[in-house]
């Protein structure tokens, strides 16, 4: 949902913020949510605290407890801190305005000092002091509305209470000749509700011009109409007055509690405290930052609303030969009705129908059902008898042909579709036989070959070949690294390719190594603008620290998104490895190569699967290189 509705923003924007969550006793689970909004986003992450700058230790702790599940002050995600309400620093601002970056503060060199010898990291590059925000007594006061709504007041007269601020609270039940340095501008007075004099005395010292910001009125009482109407003049300048059920002692505990957070509607103090704040960072740090080089990369939340909202763009129809397994009419249902694809369900309408309602499925009206038994099949048979040219005769087709993948198949070949999606009870072999046969591979390319997307914890990557070709020579090698970069990037992936070995550069050799060599220069040669490199070692290709250290010149090590395996049986190991171990999700695997999509499921696949197989599907019949 967070990614849904960033991405709705309009308009091209330098730096978007987002505000996390505050970890508190009440909110444990904060961190976490943060981690979460981060890695979706691919956000850098800004700690803001509040600054005892009495205790370095303390705060020092309090950074290194949050910055933790980042990966530390050092993390590749954080940026670095603002301190914020620092008490016994300068602050110029509240007597003369100050312009955006013209009042940093610079800490005392021995409180630097103090704070990195608990952490090395604060204050240097890679963790950076953003700012200093010292405390404000004159953007600490909420206004009387807020104060009301805080405490359930009951308004006897509202006047200005949007207009009028506290500047400190008075609880009184003196009387008057004892009370008078009460009177005083932005003074909020509680008292008693059968303290009339105290009203009375509040309404004079308004129409003296002091702008008190109200009164409250405590244990219920409220006073008579004759009281009231005494306090009319006042009351017409604007004075607010509210009633509340508590005694006096309760609603000063009450207010002592009251939270300082800035209302949603009080733009003028969110203006001041913006540009409060704006006076004490570095923006000339946080400028020449964002104007760094930057290569965003695909979370797995973003790649899925990528997914999903590019089928819902291209509108495409999609068969699905297993129209009557459990999984696929829900997932089917569910693409139909999100607008992913224009479903085609192959099997008995009845049964369908009966299966849904036994999962509490909905069918919408416009979900198409194709019952092979209601259909003119000769046109399927002439046409796989055409394209099969010689190799099958009418009877052998019209025998091939109840099975639903092969109709299902015949039917894209027909243009009837615009891709097919099978598995979910099929063996593989099932859905890429009549593939092979009647779609074929695609006039640029020699081979069919399979990717999987990765959906690893900080981003989304492409492994391939992993279930297709088990031992291809360096061209095939070469051409399957540029199908899967040519499927990355129509899925949102600026690809860069590491060509996977045992060995890094020139420090192994062997005809593995060197097939590898061979299909990394083939793949320069044919697509000389792709970023590709290899032999690499796979932690040489994906961890930046490893890949600088065995691969210094390279443009790929440490920072690859597509990794080209050397052959079907390290590439099927290697998924089924990270996706088991480390418990990631894999998207796939998706066949690249064809004239049309045809892509396999898992017999275990989960609806979610299936959906974001069909969505992947329909995108593919959009992209003529994939």
């Amino acid at each position: 949902e967070v990614v849904t509705n960033f991405h709705k923003l309009d308009g091209d924007y330098d730096v978007v913020v987002c505000e996390g969550l505050v970890p508190t006793e009440e909110v444990s689970y904060a961190s976490q949510v943060n981690f979460a909004l981060a890695t979706a986003l691919d956000a850098k992450v800004i700690f803001v605290s509040m600054a005892d700058l009495e205790n370095p230790k303390q705060l020092a702790d309090k950074l290194d407890v949050h910055a933790r599940i980042f990966g530390g002050l050092d993390g590749e995600r954080t940026l670095g801190s603002i301190l914020m309400r620092a008490k016994n620093v300068p602050n110029t601002f509240d007597t003369q305005p100050v312009a955006p970056g013209e009042a940093i503060l610079q800490l005392d060199e021995d409180f630097i000092a103090a704070m990195q010898s608990h952490s090395p990291n604060f204050a240097t590059e890679k963790f950076h002091l953003i700012g200093v925000v010292p405390f404000s007594n004159s953007l600490s006061v909420p206004r009387t509305w807020d104060i009301a709504q805080q405490l359930g007041a009951t308004w006897l007269s509202e006047g200005e209470a949007k207009q009028r601020r506290v500047l400190k609270t008075s609880l009184t039940a003196r009387t008057i000749s004892r009370v008078g340095e009460i009177f005083t501008r932005g003074t909020l007075v509680v008292t008693p509700g059968d303290r009339d004099d105290l009203l009375l005395a509040t309404a004079m010292a308004t129409m003296n011009d002091i702008p008190m910001a109200g009164i409250v009125l405590t244990g219920g009482i409220i006073p008579n109409d004759a009281v009231i109407n005494l306090c009319q003049p006042a009351l017409k300048t604007g004075l607010p007055v509210m009633s509340v059920t508590t005694d006096s002692l309760e609603t000063v505990t009450n207010l002592s509690t009251i939270s300082n957070e800035i209302p949603k509607d009080d733009s003028e103090r969110a203006e001041m405290v913006t540009r409060f704040v704006a006076a004490h960072l570095d923006l000339d740090w946080l400028k020449s930052y964002f104007e760094r080089d930057y290569t965003p990369r695909l979370s797995p939340s973003a790649f899925r609303h990528q997914v999903v909202k590019k089928a819902q763009q291209v509108k495409k129809r999609v068969v699905l030969p297993e129209g009557e397994e459990p999984r696929t009419i829900e997932a089917a249902a569910i693409c139909q009705s999100r607008g992913i694809a224009q479903c085609v369900l192959i099997g008995n309408a009845e049964e369908i129908a009966q299966v849904a309602k036994n999962r509490g499925v909905d069918l919408p009206e416009d979900i198409e059902i194709i019952d092979p038994a209601n259909i003119d099949l000769n046109k399927y048979v002439k046409a796989f008898v055409e394209r099969r040219k010689g190799k099958a005769s009418e009877e052998q087709a019209t025998e091939e042909l109840l099975d639903k993948v092969v109709l299902g198949t015949t039917m894209l070949h027909l243009d009837e579709v615009d891709g097919l999606v099978s598995g979910a009870i099929h063996t593989t072999a099932n859905t890429v036989r009549p593939a092979f046969q009647l779609i074929k591979t695609a006039p640029q390319y020699s081979l069919v070959s399979s990717i999987f997307f990765m959906l690893l914890p900080e981003q989304v990557v492409v492994y391939g070949d992993c279930a297709i070709n088990p031992d291809p020579n360096a061209e095939q090698l070469a051409e399957i690294a540029i199908q899967s970069a040519a499927s990355a990037k129509a899925f949102g992936i600026d690809p860069k390719v590491a060509m996977i070995s045992y060995s890094t550069g020139a420090s192994g050799t062997g005809d593995d190594v060197e097939k590898v060599k061979q299909a990394t220069q083939i793949v320069r040669e044919r697509a000389p603008n792709l970023m590709v490199d290899g032999p690499l070692q796979y932690d040489a290709a994906s961890v930046l620290s490893v890949g600088k250290q065995k691969a210094p010149d390279s443009p790929v090590a440490g920072q690859a998104n597509v990794f080209i395996f050397p052959d079907l049986n390290t590439g099927n190991t290697t998924y089924k490895a990270v996706q088991r171990s480390a418990n990631v999700v894999s998207v796939g695997p998706m066949l690249q190569g064809l004239n049309k999509p045809v892509n396999d499921l898992s017999r275990g696949a989960l609806v979610d699967d299936i959906v974001y197989t069909i969505a992947l599907t329909a995108i593919q019949a959009a992209s003529p290189d994939v």
